[in-house]
């Protein structure tokens, strides 16, 4: 086999590029910002000047711009997909899409559409995002993509430990007291929606928790790892190893 240098590029094969967030969280495994989450390599690159206040109050164009330059970034770096590192990126979703010419994936709620073609009509799809004041109707108005989908929100809105670590930034997380938080919600919501058959976690900080979270609903559990994972497999097919 003969391998060729390509311009511009010094490192290889992390065909996953992940674009983050100016932010002071910690990443434990299971966040898309902690490369150990993943069974295969991912790089990585800083949007500067986007946070997620803009995020979820407008389209502002310079986010665009900075957005789509930190893709141009990883893309050079090797990059064959570009994933977000906030659900609240898929305000940019079509920008990007346009700008770059490698699939684009911004947000776990891209899931929304495809997860709805596998449940009765009848059936609710459960969101759970860090705050109503970020998710709003009009990002789960792009991710469904002008199909009828019925979900219903839940929030860690007043989940103390969630908040300190997450919105607040304050540095330190309590992964125990926060999973208890998540899980909490995550019953909650099924209590008060029994029609709800699959639960999407909307902000990238809650993947960790959705082992526990599918132990005490019972249900599917998507987020940004389970849609980067799909995608990677796409991109990186093994051939199949078996007994015939």
């Amino acid at each position: 086999m003969m391998y060729r240098a390509r311009k511009q590029q010094t490192s290889y094969g992390r065909p996953i590029g992940i674009l983050l967030l100016e932010e002071h969280i910690p990443c434990p495994p299971g966040t898309p910002g902690n490369p150990t989450t993943f069974a295969h390599p991912v790089c990585y690159e800083i949007v500067r000047g986007v946070s997620s206040a803009s995020l979820a109050n407008s389209r502002d164009e310079a986010d665009a711009q900075a957005l789509i330059a930190a893709g141009r970034v990883l893309i050079g770096r090797g990059a064959c997909a570009v994933a977000g590192n906030c659900g609240l990126m898929i305000v940019h979703q079509d920008s990007l899409t346009r700008a770059l010419d490698v699939p684009v994936f911004l947000s776990s709620l891209l899931q929304l559409p495809w997860i709805a073609t596998m449940l009765g009509p009848s059936a609710l799809i459960g969101v759970i995002a860090s705050s109503r004041k970020s998710l709003t109707d009009a990002h789960l108005r792009i991710a469904a993509a002008r199909n009828e989908i019925r979900t219903v929100v839940a929030t860690m809105d007043g989940r103390e430990h969630f908040r300190s670590a997450i919105c607040d930034q304050s540095g330190e997380l309590d992964f125990d007291r926060v999973q208890t938080e998540v899980v909490e919600v995550a019953r909650l919501l099924v209590q008060q929606h029994p029609l709800v058959k699959a639960i999407v976690l909307e902000c990238v900080d809650l993947p960790p928790y959705a082992h526990a979270v599918q132990e005490a609903v019972g249900l599917p559990v998507f987020d940004m790892t389970t849609l980067i994972g799909h995608v990677h497999s796409a991109l990186v097919r093994s051939p199949f190893v078996g007994i015939y």
